[in-house]
């Protein structure tokens, strides 16, 4: 049997005639003209101000979209105009861990990023897409501002920008990364986002060195008029990392614990975190702590407490650079999001300033507008007093801060670890507030006032105590001994108050506490009361009456 042959010739074409070339039409002309402007938005502004990008150690747009994202972006609006209207600014829509998610960058390698009429138009139908459909936003803001040459076209680029933003907060959560080099607008559009993250070597203004410079006459480098060390500080940025990919890998950790919208709940994630194992490390952390030397005074650091109580020990903080006397975290217990605000006595005690206060307040309307249950850890003497602190608002800061505490409609707890005390107990999410539980480990101390208290408590005692000191010194008696003699005396009334009136016994009796914890165990307890308060209730938008002030 012969082998098969086989033949590429057409086996229909006569020998004698030449095969006819294809000829180019129109629809070729086409396609080659669709694929160049496909292309063209990934060629940026060409090889030589990529290279200059990379340079000074920044990524593309493009590249900074692939750490997003595994998937193949779908890029919105690849508008190209004559003079590169539109085309300094990128937008899509992401697949992140099977997310929906809306994406903008500002191609720095086109007119350095800036904005004019068509992108500013371009930005704004992204923001109110993401809007209009509930998915979370996210900028990488990489401009110089509005272009120049384009006129009051980039101004009212911006303010189109800035309208949609606006009308999307509490809508959507959005996230702004912060790259580059960004003046005037490319600061105040990002700032109304939800969160803001800043990596060093960067800058944001309103105004750059330079007229600073020309206006005020002041020297003042980039890093310290703009960079992340004074934005994280200040609160108008929440995060800060060390370079561009650690802002990126920060977005896509903190996007896992936000919901898509406002009428949803935080992705749920299982855990093989057992939510009743009895914590052995959170008991050996308050012993060790309240059985030190200096006792109940001991100061002690609340993200301790917090790697205890998160499923496998994970929270994300925001604005850890700013008023650490209180901690703003969100976490997981039993796979449900979180939303902490603690007092960290580790910084001044604990107490409650205008920066804390300020913190405290947007981070707590933030979960309100979003659905996630809050967990107050308490442990504070109260307001910070003082000249400063009354001259600068304290009693304004302070009453935005119980206000977001008394608005709030989640479900929301509170664990009272030592310290309650007079204002800071009754505005820091109490049952009186509006609290669905409130809790109490053995060492709270519950009062009107802290240790001082004891002379009002016990007036006619200290004012006997101290008419003795002064007949013992008349008597003759060494002023010394007389001292030891009163003080050991006012120290017995200061126990004897710590020991009835310091302690959760009457807060207890009173229902202004639903129950006693022990250490080891409020891990247990949170989620058996959170899984309960979660199930019971509906993720909906806000509504009501817009209040006054924020």
């Amino acid at each position: 049997m012969s082998e098969a042959k086989y033949s590429l010739e057409n086996p229909f074409q006569s020998s004698n005639e030449p095969e006819v070339p294809k000829a180019r039409g129109l629809y070729e002309d086409a396609n080659e003209l669709g694929k160049e402007l496909l292309n063209k938005p990934f060629e940026g502004g060409g090889v030589d101000r990529i290279l200059v990008q990379h340079s000074k150690e920044r990524m593309t747009v493009w590249e900074r979209i692939k750490v997003l994202t595994e998937h193949e972006p779908n890029i919105l609006y690849q508008n190209w105009g004559k003079n590169l209207d539109g085309a300094s600014l990128v937008t899509g829509i992401l697949n992140i861990n099977g997310r929906d998610v809306a994406v903008y960058g500002h191609d720095f390698t086109l007119r350095a990023g800036s904005m004019d009429a068509t992108n500013g138009n371009k930005l704004a139908r992204l923001i109110y897409m993401a809007g209009e459909h509930g998915i979370p936003l996210i900028g990488m803001n990489d401009s110089a501002g509005a272009y120049v040459p384009a006129g009051v076209g980039g101004l009212d680029g911006y303010s189109e920008a800035f309208t949609a933003l606006r009308k999307i907060s509490g809508v959507v959560p959005s996230l702004m990364l912060m790259f580059g080099f960004n003046a005037g607008g490319g600061a105040y559009l990002p700032r109304q986002g939800s969160f803001m993250i800043q990596c060093e070597n960067t800058f944001f203004g309103l105004t750059g060195p330079g007229v600073v410079k020309s206006v005020l006459g002041e020297d003042i480098s980039a890093d310290d008029l703009g960079g992340p060390k004074v934005h994280g500080q200040s609160g108008v940025v929440d995060i800060v990392t060390g370079d561009e990919l650690g802002s990126l890998r920060t977005a896509l950790r903190l996007l896992s614990y936000l919901p898509n919208n406002n009428h949803s709940l935080a992705p749920f994630h299982p855990t093989s975190d057992p939510t009743d194992r009895f914590i052995y490390e959170e008991e050996i952390l308050f012993k060790k702590t309240f059985n030190s030397p200096t006792g109940m005074n001991t100061p002690f650091d609340i993200t301790l407490y917090l790697q205890n109580i998160c499923d496998h020990g994970q929270y994300f903080e925001i604005q850890p650079q700013r008023s650490r006397n209180l901690v703003t975290a969100f976490g997981r217990i039993g796979g449900h999001v979180v939303a902490f605000v603690a007092n960290n006595s580790a910084v001044s005690s604990g107490q409650i300033d205008i920066g804390a206060a300020r913190k405290g307040t947007r981070f707590i309307r933030f979960c309100n507008l979003y659905n996630i249950p809050l967990v107050f850890l308490e442990d504070t003497t109260g307001f910070l007093p003082g000249k400063e602190q009354e001259q600068n608002g304290i009693v304004l800061e302070g009453r935005k801060l119980l206000d977001s505490i008394i608005d709030i409609r989640t479900p929301r707890l509170t664990l009272i670890i030592r310290n309650a005390f007079g204002g800071a107990y009754a505005s820091f999410n109490s049952y009186h507030t509006g609290a669905d539980m409130v809790f109490a480990l053995p060492t709270a101390r519950i009062a009107v006032m802290g240790p001082a208290g004891k002379d009002y408590v016990y007036k006619d005692e200290v004012s006997a105590i101290q008419k003795e000191y002064q007949e013992n010194v008349k008597k003759g008696m060494p002023e010394k001994e007389a001292i030891v003699i009163r003080d050991k005396k006012l120290q017995l009334l200061s126990t004897q108050y710590e020991k009835e009136l310091m302690n959760p016994k009457e807060a207890l009796s009173l229902g202004s506490v639903s129950r006693i914890v022990l250490p080891g165990t409020t891990r247990s307890i949170l989620y058996q009361n959170l899984d309960y308060l979660i199930r019971h209730y509906k993720p909906a938008p806000l509504s009501g009456p817009q209040r006054e002030f924020e």
